[in-house]
Order: C-alpha cells, then structure tokens, then sequence
C-alpha cells in the first residue's frame, strides 16, 4: 500500500511539474488531492501508519538507550525529549492526532 501511495503521488507530482496542460489542470489535481486526504479510509490508514511508525521510533530509542546509556550528550538526550514532548496529542499536516 505503501509503495503505491508513494508511485501516485510521485506521478502526480511529476505529471504537474511536466506538464504544460495550465493552471485549469492543476487546479483540477488539486482539488481531487484535497478529496483523497479527507477521505475517512485514507485518514484512518495515515493514521495507522502514523501510530505504527511512532511505536516503531519508540522501540528504536529504547534499543539505542540500553546500548548507548549515559555516553549520549546532553544536548542530544535533550533535543530529543523536546522532540517526543512536543509531538503528544498534536495534529500533523493530515489531521490525523499523534496519540
């Protein structure tokens, strides 16, 4: 699912950019964009990918914690703190919450 989302929108991307077809068809695509990102099927499966990609991050910043322990520098250890506080109940550029 993933690899084709990714196709679709590199082809739209690349049909806009290459094209000469005018602002009609650009406004067109657009228009259909904003229709597929309020679609309920499209918003619960981003999300979904969201929640999946944010307990996989999770893992992987324990996994490291354990290996690296205290040898990490401060600074790093408090951008990333900053980074996980700022994203709790937050809502991304799709609407979608980062529960």
């Amino acid at each position: 699912m993933r690899y084709k989302l990714t196709f679709v929108v590199g082809a739209a991307v690349g049909y806009v950019l290459g094209t000469r077809a005018g602002r009609e068809r650009y406004e067109q695509l657009r228009r259909s964009a904003r229709q597929l990102s309020a679609n309920p099927a499209v918003r619960n499966a981003a999300e979904s990918a969201a929640q999946t990609g944010r307990q996989v991050a999770g893992r992987a910043y324990d996994a490291v914690s354990e290996k690296v322990g205290d040898r990490m520098p401060e600074s790093v250890t408090e951008r990333v703190r900053s980074l996980r506080e700022r994203g709790q109940g937050a809502e991304d550029d799709w609407g979608t919450t980062n529960t």
